[in-house]
């Protein structure tokens, strides 16, 4: 093989596996990390695997979908300890319990946490495959939800302290003539603002805007009505 082929072939492969899902597995048992590792890169994702929690967490979080399967009994902080570390922090990747020693508090009390799963050695590949199929769909959808909340954040932020006024008295469902009352400025100022917002927020109707909003989680019953901004 002339090194030319060989570093196109290096090259893509590292390129496919910056945009295969991560598939990251905790266990102490070098036998169990090793033989997961090829199964999982056998489907087409990519393993990365740690010895104990702290190696884990000194991972930086990924931007790819991504699954976490755990075993509950490691040599430092144990599964259930983790997951209850990263359950805030790390939303975009399910948890996959495996262990060879589990009972039903046990189950219960990961499953109440989040996890997806809780699968007890020795279990056939595929229930573990399919498992992981699910987390990684889920991580998927929690990853484009974040990306289109991202979005609408950076569109929020390019409003004017007018508009966005003009906007939480819109989505709140008042008229016009009743904003331009509450702020002080006329019907046609009005419609210029929530022209901008419109604009601005990308959204084609006065719904998708409510929408929007919700999804910001933004108050629209302002409490600075009573003392309103200069008119504008």
């Amino acid at each position: 093989m002339t090194r030319a082929i060989a570093a196109f072939r290096e090259s893509r492969s590292s390129l496919m596996s910056r945009d295969a899902p991560i598939v990251f597995v905790v266990d102490d048992d070098v036998s169990v990390r090793e033989s997961l590792e090829a199964l999982i890169r056998c489907e087409g994702w990519e393993p990365e695997t740690f010895a104990s929690a702290q190696e884990f967490l000194a991972r930086p979080r990924v931007g790819v979908p991504s699954c976490l399967v755990l075993d509950v009994s490691l040599p430092d902080l144990n599964g259930l300890d983790l997951q209850n570390r990263i359950a805030a922090d790390r939303t975009d990747m399910p948890i996959i319990f495996i262990t060879g020693h589990g009972d039903v508090p046990m189950t219960v009390r990961a499953m109440k946490a989040g996890a997806v799963e809780f699968l007890t050695k020795p279990f056939e590949d595929e229930t573990l495959l399919s498992a992981i199929r699910n987390a990684i769909g889920r991580s998927q959808t929690t990853l484009d939800h974040e990306a289109k909340v991202r979005k609408l954040r950076d569109s929020y932020a390019s409003l004017t302290p007018r508009e966005r006024e003009v906007m939480a008295l819109v989505v709140s469902g008042l008229l016009n003539k009743q904003v331009g009352r509450e702020l002080g400025i006329s019907e046609i100022t009005v419609k210029g603002h929530r022209g901008k917002v419109m604009e601005k927020m990308k959204a084609d109707s006065l719904a998708e805007l409510v929408k929007m909003d919700a999804r910001l989680c933004l108050r629209t019953a302002p409490t600075w009505i009573s003392n309103p901004s200069p008119a504008v």
